[in-house]
């Protein structure tokens, strides 16, 4: 299979996964009286963050918003790898590498502190990476002597 088509799999991949998480929000996936008072809890206690009035609630959705945009650039840096990956392969390689690792961490951490669907589609956009890698690698040319 051409790098070119693993990269745009790995984008449609990347997409779903920035779907996914963006209809997510709140990220509140349990309701009841006690996740309900944590909730409440986040969106009332106030304090100050290098002069701002900021809640625990705040920074909740900042950082999930801050992910839902992550996840939008990955798809259309991936996307656009995977034109240039057309004409030069190995050009892209490096950030395609960057990439694969940084997947492989997402998945890590998505074991560690979430749930299997972030898991699956982060460790399944990191395998096309891979393949990518592997079938774009330089090939050695035997020397005669």
């Amino acid at each position: 299979m051409k790098p070119s088509i693993l990269l745009r799999v790995a984008a449609v991949l990347s997409l779903l996964y920035f779907l996914g998480h963006t209809a997510g929000r709140p990220w509140t996936p349990v309701h009841s009286p006690a996740v309900d008072a944590v909730v409440d809890a986040m969106k009332q206690q106030r304090f100050a963050a290098m002069g701002r009035s900021r809640t625990y609630w705040d920074f909740y959705q900042g950082f999930g918003l801050a992910i839902s945009l992550d996840l939008l650039v990955q798809t259309l840096v991936l996307w656009h790898l995977g034109t240039m990956a057309k004409a030069d392969p190995a050009r892209v390689r490096p950030l395609v590498a960057l990439f694969c690792v940084a997947l492989v961490a997402n998945g890590v951490l998505g074991t560690i502190f979430f749930f299997p669907i972030p898991v699956v589609l982060a460790v399944a956009i990191a395998v096309c990476l891979a393949l990518s890698l592997f079938v774009s690698r330089p090939r050695r040319t035997a020397v005669s002597g």
